[in-house]
């Protein structure tokens, strides 16, 4: 019998509905703080051991479903010179402009990642997921040169200059297959395109200027059998749009209720979420009434409980421990 995420992930027959958490291992664990101490996120990554027993933290202390890689969506672009600042975020020295930039983004997996892939499969039953990043979410850092309110520069190259933009999201749709297919060799039972800010366009900009990437880097996944999640934020516009790229699984934040989700995508395509995040700060019995009402429009199948979005910092690791404790035993069949 399949792990319950992955039958989830399949529609299929599950003993109770799984839970994970996007941003699972993190601050809000004082483990973690420990382990990680003030240094650059980045060099943790570049540390397969340490990469690797982040990873297994939350998994050990709560009991979720599935295990989620350390690492960052940037992790395939740094030699674009792509540093992530305390704070702020990704940022970069010398954004993407012109044609001779897309010569710094090299198609390159980088061998630390799949060594911490490898760890974390030796230590756990649990499905490990592995990420990376949208295409559109990865051209908006390389061309704002860091986190972005508007997006104007993104939207410009891309509405002035579309075949370099075309260009731009088809490579860095190649680098995230390339990454993707290192982490499932190495193990990754699953994978997540973390389409963040995919949300900034409409659908018809996104139909016309990300989609083709978004499906090619899919389509580049299928043949490994492995179930594909999208995510985003503000993507409820955007859902069908996941779907007819080819993904197995739809993340939805906590802006659209699951039922409305759900008839928007047909049947076919597994629901990921989407408890607001804040509601983890709120008092227990607030926490469990959100929790409840999001289970029970996820419904019994074809469903994995999850966040709208990260866990925030300032979260009670016994509060989430009880959320764990609360789906499990309550969808228990």
């Amino acid at each position: 019998m399949a792990p319950p995420f992955l039958a989830a992930c399949r529609g299929e027959a599950v003993p109770w509905t799984p839970v994970w958490f996007m941003r699972q291992a993190g601050r809000h664990l004082p483990e973690y703080r420990r382990l990680r101490g003030e240094g650059s996120i980045l060099e943790a990554i570049h540390q397969p051991e340490l990469a690797a027993e982040l990873t297994l933290q939350p998994v050990r202390r709560y009991g979720v479903d599935a295990a989620v890689l350390f690492s960052d969506i940037v992790v395939p672009v740094t030699g674009f010179g792509v540093e992530v600042a305390p704070g702020t975020g990704p940022v970069v020295e010398k954004p993407f402009r012109r044609a001779t930039d897309l010569d710094r983004l090299v198609v390159e997996p980088q061998p630390y990642v799949a060594d911490a892939v490898r760890l974390v499969v030796k230590e756990t039953d649990v499905p490990l997921i592995g990420f990376a990043g949208g295409p559109f979410t990865l051209a908006s850092y390389l061309v704002e040169g860091g986190p972005s309110q508007s997006y104007g520069a993104t939207k410009s190259l891309m509405w002035s200059e579309p075949g370099l933009w075309a260009d731009l999201v088809g490579r860095l749709a190649t680098i995230a297959l390339a990454s993707l297919r290192a982490q499932v060799a190495a193990g990754a039972a699953a994978v997540q395109v973390f389409e963040s800010w995919g949300g900034a366009l409409s659908p018809a900009d996104y139909r016309r200027y990300v989609l083709p990437a978004l499906q090619a880097l899919l389509d580049g996944l299928a043949p490994l059998g492995v179930p594909r999640i999208v995510f985003g934020v503000c993507t409820g516009e955007l859902l069908q749009l996941f779907s007819e790229a080819g993904a197995d699984v739809v993340g939805v934040d906590w802006r659209v209720p699951l039922d409305v989700a759900r008839r928007r995508l047909g049947p076919g395509v597994a629901l990921q979420g989407n408890l607001d995040p804040a509601a983890c700060l709120a008092p227990w019995e607030v926490l469990a009434r959100e929790a409840r009402e999001v289970l029970a429009a996820g419904g019994p199948a074809g469903y994995i409980f999850n966040l709208g979005h990260g866990i925030l910092p300032a979260t009670d690791p016994d509060q989430v421990a009880r959320l764990v404790e609360l789906v499990h035993q309550e969808t228990a069949r």
